[in-house]
């Protein structure tokens, strides 16, 4: 296995869309209904916005496996020394080798040079993925904070935080 990070290029623009899709969907499923799921992929993962999200440089790290996008992440500086997850999603078929823990290396030593000494993110209410990771990688639970959607339904996330400096 030829694993490497690297920064993404708009040419990974349709890989980062299917990837963050399905991601995202997986985490929501049984939680949020199919018709806000579909509003929110197309929001957020539609092709032109995760473009113009590449060129702003909130996609920060891409893995790749023979030249194959297999994990996105992004985020960014939020405040002053606060660093910002906003998505961290691994191909099912290459979860659990190791490709998350690179991610989170990648994108925290970027916002620990660009000054963070504080990284936060939101993770879905349930997500037997995500809340496992961040808290064996010594984020703590910080607060739950629930959203109304435009269906009128309920989004819970928990937002977790830790220090990395």
């Amino acid at each position: 296995m030829n694993l490497s990070i690297v920064k993404p290029h708009t040419k990974h623009t349709e890989a980062i869309v299917a990837i963050c899709a399905a991601g995202w969907r997986q985490t929501v499923e049984g939680k949020l209904s199919e018709e806000y799921q579909l509003k929110n992929v197309d929001f957020w993962y539609n092709y032109e916005r995760v473009y113009s999200d590449i060129e702003a440089g909130f996609y920060t790290h891409v893995a790749l496996i023979n030249s194959e996008i297999v994990g996105v992440i992004g985020g960014a500086i939020t405040g002053p020394s606060v660093g910002e997850i906003f998505v961290l999603y691994v191909d099912e078929a290459h979860r659990y080798n190791g490709i998350g823990r690179l991610l989170l290396e990648a994108i925290t030593g970027q916002q620990k040079d660009s000054g963070a000494s504080e990284q936060w993110v939101s993770v879905q209410e349930g997500n037997k993925h995500g809340i496992p990771f961040y808290e064996a990688r010594v984020f703590l639970y910080r607060e739950k904070k629930i959203t109304s959607t435009d269906t009128g339904e309920k989004q819970v996330s928990l937002r977790y935080s830790r220090r990395i400096n």
